[in-house]
Formats: C-alpha cells, sequence, structure tokens
C-alpha cells in the first residue's frame, strides 16, 4: 500500500500538484484493516487533501484490487513535517525506508 501511495505522490509530482503530494508525503499513513489512516498536522491541511482524496482513493483500489479501502483523515496538531532538507537529512531519512543503503553505501565507498 505504501508503494502505491508514494507512486501516487510522484505523479502528483510530476502532474505539477505540489500542494496534495506534499500532503502526501508529510509522514506515513498507517494502514488498520482496510482503513487507511493518516495524520496531518492543521485542519487547513486536512481540507486540501479532502478535495483529492477521491482520486487518490479511486488510484489505491484499483492498484491494490480492494474496493473496500477507506482513508481516514485524523487531524494531529502535535506531528511535525518529517522533511528532509540537507543531503545528510535526505541520507537518513532514505535510509530509515531502505536499511540496505548503508551496506551499498559501504561496499562502493560513497559519499552522500
Amino acid at each position: 500500500m505504501l508503494l502505491q501511495w508514494n507512486k501516487y505522490a510522484q505523479r502528483l509530482s510530476d502532474k505539477g500538484h505540489k500542494i496534495m503530494e506534499a500532503l502526501l508525503l508529510i509522514n506515513d499513513p498507517k494502514l488498520e484493516g482496510t482503513t487507511i489512516k493518516h495524520e496531518l498536522p492543521n485542519e487547513g491541511s486536512a481540507i486540501d487533501f479532502e478535495s483529492g482524496k477521491l482520486e487518490l482513493l479511486g488510484y489505491l483500489r484499483g492498484k491494490l484490487h480492494n474496493h473496500d479501502i477507506t482513508i481516514e483523515v485524523i487531524v494531529n496538531e502535535n506531528i511535525s513535517s518529517r522533511k528532509a532538507f540537507t543531503p545528510q537529512d535526505r541520507y537518513n531519512r532514505l535510509n530509515e525506508i531502505n536499511p540496505s543503503l548503508e551496506l551499498l553505501r559501504k561496499t562502493f565507498d560513497l559519499d552522500f
């Protein structure tokens, strides 16, 4: 599910829909049964997300072959965006997603 979520965000980026892309990538959604729970930092973000939610839902239902999927938006004023601004931050974020990245970096003696 997360892979398709990120592919959809990339698709939005390619089309120039940067706001919706940013809302999708603020944090990783949680899957509980057939409900996708996505936390957003404020009510304004939730309103913007709702405007593109139906398209996202249609995309996910088709790609995952599951028409029971629903998306629940949770507004949590305490979450902070996990944006990576420096090369070190980007590397750390990617290493969280795929720990094999460290092995690749060491094997080929790579820097950031």
